[in-house]
């Protein structure tokens, strides 16, 4: 059997973590339940940040130029700072449909700022099946509004999340010549743990036994060790290692993908509104999916 290639390996690894990011939803909806945005999002960076220390060969292995360092700060501040700022705030404020929606607009905005600042330019292949899957998320968002769930912070809050996902593809895309996967996944966690915990920290004055007690709760932390462990560990160093050998344009629209698993997740779980339309458009996602990654191979 042949070996898979490495372009290969890094399809498989953007379908993984899109699929965890899809379901990281609904986690974060239950973790909500019982703790603020702030502890949850410290608690799953800090935990994040800790195991990416069981492997200190590749942390010593790391040598970093000013700029570079530089770089990963800013890189660390679009993901996760910025983006689950918006992100946490937007599914408190909006439906999962829709929080998935505005996730899935990811792709377009990525592909057309790689062509200006990375010189990526797309085929019209990859644009007009990108377009299609956008069209896909556009259908199941105006479905979902019928719930009446939604209002003005929801919608700025995912606005910031998606331009802050799109800076956060960008700045990968340019480090992966000249940095590690693990490199960018261990600033992003560490920038991550320090900013929410000191959030965290000083909007509940300083409380350590408020801020531990959700932990206790097996209710909160089996989904918030999912939220650590795969959606954070896991799926962000598999999205810098497939942004490392994937233009733009074909890594960023295997986003669409967390919609579609976020769609199937608020029905089946949450009980959310679900039709034969949503079905279609949910088709339609996945079909531009497969377009994007067919058209990077004809190119």
């Amino acid at each position: 059997m042949n070996k898979l290639s490495e372009t290969a390996k890094a399809s498989l690894a953007d379908v993984f973590c899109h699929g965890c990011w899809g379901v990281s939803f609904l986690a974060s909806r239950i973790c909500l339940n019982q703790t603020d945005v702030f502890t949850l999002l410290s608690h799953r960076f800090l935990i994040a940040f800790l195991l990416m220390h069981l492997r200190p060969g590749e942390l010593r292995s790391m040598r970093l130029s000013r700029r570079q360092v530089l770089l990963l700060l800013a890189l660390g501040l679009a993901q996760p700072v910025f983006y689950f700022f918006g992100e946490q705030y937007g599914i408190l404020h909006s439906t999962t449909s829709f929080s998935g929606l505005m996730i899935g607009m990811i792709p377009i905005f990525s592909t057309l700022a790689a062509w200006p600042f990375l010189r990526e330019k797309p085929t019209p292949g990859q644009l007009i099946f990108g377009v299609l899957s956008v069209v896909g998320v556009i259908g199941i968002g105006l479905l979902s509004r019928s719930s009446g769930r939604l209002d003005w912070i929801g919608v700025a809050a995912l606005i910031l999340a998606v331009c802050s996902a799109t800076a956060y593809t960008l700045l990968g895309r340019s480090l992966s010549r000249t940095t590690s996967a693990y490199a960018r996944t261990y600033a992003m966690m560490g920038i991550g743990a320090v900013v929410f915990t000191m959030i965290a920290l000083i909007r509940g004055r300083g409380d350590l036994a408020a801020y531990v007690r959700p932990i206790g709760d097996w209710h909160y932390t089996l989904p918030m060790l999912f939220l650590s462990v795969f959606c954070s560990v896991l799926c962000f160093f598999c999205s810098s290692y497939a942004l490392t050998r994937l233009p733009v344009a074909r890594e960023t629209a295997f986003a669409n993908l967390t919609t579609a698993v976020s769609v199937f997740v608020g029905v089946v779980f949450l009980r959310e509104p679900f039709s034969w339309a949503a079905l279609g458009f949910t088709a339609l996602i996945l079909l531009g999916i497969w377009g994007v990654q067919r058209s990077s191979k004809n190119a």
